[in-house]
C-alpha cells in the first residue's frame, strides 16, 4: 500500500440542510484542529436554534414522500450510497485522521464498520416484514406492521465521526424516517461528505441533514416537537441529561454513555496473546474508544508473568502522525483532552498506584506542537482510586490484582459502568460461567474488544446505557419504527345485534 493522500483542505465547515451545503449564519464558530500538528486547520460553524429549526423543517417536509416510498426503492438508494462510501472509504479515513488523529489504518477500520451497518440497512424490505394471523377469530384476521416515526435525530461523539453516525442514520432512513445529525464539532467533515454522497446516491433532499454545533444545537433538537426520537453516544453525564430531557419532552431516546471496560486475565490464559490483546485494546486509537480496555484484572500469578512483557510493549509503542502507515498510536484529539489525561496520570501517582510506564511529555519528531502522549501503564491499582472509578478516555491502562475468579467477577460487577468486558482463559467452564455471571452488555471470551456485528446490535448495561434498546441491528429497526396492529373483518361475517361483553376469540 502506498502512502495515503492526506486531507488538507482549509475550507470552513458549515451545515448540510435540504440537500445542499449551507454556511453558518449564527456568527458563532470554533476551530477544527489537526491534532498531529497542534494547529487549527479550519473553522466549523456552530448552529443557532433557528438553523436547527431549518434542518428539522427540511426533514419534516421530506418525510411524508420518503415514508411512502416502497422499502425496496429505499433499499436501492441505500445500495447506491453503499457503493459510493466503498469507493471513497480512503477519503473518509483521511478526514478522520486529519481531525481526530487516529492512525490511518484504524480510520479505515472505522469506515469499514460503518459500511457493515449500511449493508445491513440494505436488507430493510425483509426487516420491515410484519406478522399475519389468518382467522384469529371467526371471520377476523389480525396483522402487525412497522411504520416510521417521522423526523429523528442523532448526536454523535468525536471518537468515531463515521462509524457511530452510521449506527444511526442508515437504519433510520431505510425505515422511512428523515434524519438530522449533530456530529461532534471536533471532527465535522466526514458527516458533510456523507451528505454529498447521499445526494449522489439519489436520496431526496431533506431526508438527511447535518447541523454542526454545541449545546445550543443539542437543546434545540431535544426541545423541538417535530423530533420524535433521538439517539446519542457520548459520556454518561451527558447521556443521562439527553435521556431525561428527551423523555421529558415526549421523545423516544437511546443514550449510550461511558465505560470502564475490564479485561480479566486468568492464570491459564496464553500470556503472549493476552499481552497483544491488551496493547491493542488499551492503546489503539490512543484509548479514545468507548470499547477500549482501560482496566486489566490480573488473576493469581498472571500479573507477575504478564506485567514485564506488557511494560516493554507499552514503552516501545510507535507514536506518530496517524498518516504514517507504521504508526501504532496517533495524537490525542485536543490539547484540553491531553491535559485531562495527563492530569489523571498525576492523580494516579498521588493515589498510590505504581506508575510502571509514564507516557507524559512525549515529543514526536517533526510534530513538536502536536497533542501527543505515550502509553501509560499503572500496576496495583485499587477500586477506591479515581483512576479506576472514572473514565479517562486516553492511553492509560490500570492493572488490578485479584486472587481468584470470584474476586475478578465481583470487581467487574461492582463497577457502575457495564459497557464491555473480556476474559482471557483456556478453561471452557470459566468462560461459560464468566459470560453468564457478568453484569455487562457486551462480553468477549479471548476477544478484547467485543463490538457486535451490524446485525446484532451495540449497547451496555448500568450507567453505560439509558433507554431500552441497543443501537443498530434489529433493535435499531424497532427503535426507529412504531408497531401498528390491524384487526379486520368484512360485513358478511358480522352477526346482527350489539355485543356488550368483552370481545373474545370465537
Amino acid at each position: 500500500m502506498g502512502a495515503p493522500e492526506a486531507f488538507t483542505t482549509t475550507t470552513d465547515v458549515g451545515h448540510w440542510i435540504g440537500g445542499q451545503r449551507v454556511k453558518g449564519a449564527s456568527g458563532r464558530q470554533q476551530p477544527v484542529f489537526n491534532p498531529a500538528a497542534g494547529a487549527a486547520a479550519r473553522q466549523v460553524a456552530l448552529a443557532s436554534q433557528a438553523e436547527v429549526q431549518a434542518a428539522v423543517a427540511a426533514a419534516q417536509a421530506a418525510f411524508p414522500a420518503w415514508a411512502e416510498t416502497p422499502p425496496i426503492r429505499r433499499a436501492r438508494v441505500m445500495l447506491e450510497f453503499l457503493r459510493l462510501v466503498n469507493d471513497n472509504r480512503d477519503t473518509i479515513a483521511a478526514m478522520i485522521t486529519a481531525e481526530h488523529g487516529k492512525v490511518f489504518t484504524d480510520a479505515q477500520g472505522e469506515v469499514t464498520r460503518g459500511i457493515d451497518i449500511i449493508e445491513f440497512a440494505c436488507g430493510i424490505p425483509q426487516l420491515l416484514k410484519g406478522d399475519y394471523t389468518d382467522q384469529v377469530s371467526t371471520g377476523i384476521d389480525n396483522w402487525t406492521l412497522r411504520q416510521p416515526l417521522g423526523v429523528v435525530a442523532g448526536i454523535t461523539p468525536f471518537n468515531f465521526p463515521c462509524m457511530v453516525p452510521c449506527w444511526m442514520f442508515p437504519v433510520a432512513i431505510a425505515c422511512g424516517n428523515a434524519f438530522v445529525l449533530k456530529p461532534s464539532e471536533r471532527d465535522p467533515s466526514p458527516s458533510i461528505f456523507m451528505g454529498e454522497l447521499f445526494k449522489q446516491a439519489g436520496l431526496p433532499d431533506g431526508v438527511f441533514n447535518v447541523v454542526q454545533g454545541d449545546k445550543v444545537a443539542v437543546d434545540a433538537l431535544l426541545e423541538h416537537p417535530d423530533v420524535k426520537a433521538l439517539s446519542f453516544v457520548g459520556s454518561t453525564p451527558i447521556a443521562q441529561y439527553i435521556y431525561e430531557t428527551g423523555a421529558k419532552n415526549g421523545k423516544r431516546v437511546q443514550a449510550l454513555g461511558g465505560a470502564k471496560n475490564h479485561m480479566v486475565v486468568m492464570p491459564d490464559a496464553d500470556i503472549e496473546q493476552a499481552v497483544d490483546a491488551l496493547i491493542g485494546s488499551a492503546y489503539g486509537s490512543a484509548g479514545e474508544r468507548c470499547m477500549a480496555i482501560s482496566v486489566a484484572v490480573l488473576v493469581g500469578d498472571a500479573g507477575d508473568r504478564l506485567m514485564p512483557k506488557l511494560a516493554q510493549r507499552a514503552k516501545t509503542l510507535k507514536v506518530k502522525n496517524g498518516m504514517e502507515l507504521d504508526a501504532e498510536m496517533g495524537p490525542i484529539v485536543t490539547k484540553q483532552a491531553l491535559d485531562r489525561i495527563e492530569g489523571y496520570i498525576a492523580l494516579g501517582v498521588e493515589e498510590g498506584a505504581k506508575l510502571v510506564v509514564d507516557g507524559r511529555g512525549l515529543k514526536v519528531p517533526g510534530h513538536d506542537k502536536g497533542f501527543f502522549t505515550g502509553g501509560t501503564l499503572f500496576d496495583h491499582v485499587t477500586p477506591r482510586m479515581r483512576i479506576y472509578q472514572e473514565e479517562i478516555f486516553g492511553p492509560v491502562l490500570c492493572c488490578v490484582r485479584a486472587h481468584d475468579f470470584a474476586e475478578a467477577v465481583r470487581l467487574v460487577n461492582d463497577h457502575p459502568y457495564g459497557n464491555g468486558v473480556s476474559c482471557f482463559t483456556s478453561d471452557g467452564n470459566i468462560a461459560r460461567e464468566f459470560s453468564r455471571r457478568i453484569q455487562v452488555g457486551m462480553v468477549g471470551i479471548n476477544v478484547p474488544i467485543p463490538v457486535p456485528m451490524a446485525w446484532h446490535g451495540f449497547g451496555g448495561w448500568k450507567k453505560s446505557l439509558f433507554g431500552d434498546m441497543h443501537a443498530y441491528g434489529e433493535e435499531g429497526v424497532r427503535f426507529y419504527t412504531k408497531q401498528k396492529s390491524v384487526m379486520q373483518r368484512w360485513p358478511a361475517s358480522i352477526g346482527k345485534g350489539a355485543e356488550f361483553a368483552m370481545p373474545v376469540s370465537k
